[in-house]
């Protein structure tokens, strides 16, 4: 095992060392760390972390229509995707179910870390979380999550960065912010 795996909980899942071992290959200095309850959506993670929903780094695979490729598109934990901006980038989506994201990605959904998939993804990274000083990600279970910064996201994927969020729509006539 690694020392990133080196946690009081002890050893990794098979899925996230696969993850810890791809970090630290990259020299990335921050471990893997187990989440007590499941990080399967960003309200877990966050409860779990500590931290607020937008700075989960949700990791969001579609089908591209055209020749079945994977898309990630990485988007802050706050934000809902507009497949519509997506697709306007990428070519038209269809939905991933759990299968195409286990075949295409390696890792289980509510899993799904940006980086070390089975096939390369086309990938967008949701520039709303470059607000933030760091972020944490999925690290290949859905337990397992690992912080970095918005930068160091990006340098890892190679993820052009865009706007993905949809807009929120304001209620009874009111403005939202």
């Amino acid at each position: 095992m690694s020392e990133t795996s080196g946690t009081s909980q002890g050893p990794l899942p098979e899925s996230a060392q696969r993850v810890a071992d791809l970090l630290a290959g990259i020299g990335h200095d921050r471990p893997v760390v187990m989440l007590p309850a499941t990080g399967r959506t960003s309200a877990e993670a966050a409860a779990g972390l500590g931290c607020s929903v937008a700075e989960i780094a949700k990791s969001i695979i579609f089908r591209r229509v055209a020749d079945d490729v994977p898309v990630l598109v990485i988007a802050s934990g706050s934000n809902r995707v507009d497949e519509a901006k997506v697709a306007a980038r990428v070519g038209a989506l269809g939905k991933a179910d759990a299968r195409f994201v286990r075949d295409k990605t390696g890792y289980a959904i509510g899993g799904v870390c940006p980086i070390g998939h089975a096939v390369a993804p086309v990938m967008l990274l949701d520039r709303d979380l470059f607000q933030y000083e760091s972020v944490w990600a999925a690290a290949g279970h859905p337990h397992a999550v690992f912080n970095l910064t918005p930068a160091q996201l990006q340098t890892m994927t190679g993820a052009e960065v865009a706007d993905v969020a949809q807009l929120v729509q304001p209620v009874n006539g009111e403005v939202a912010s």
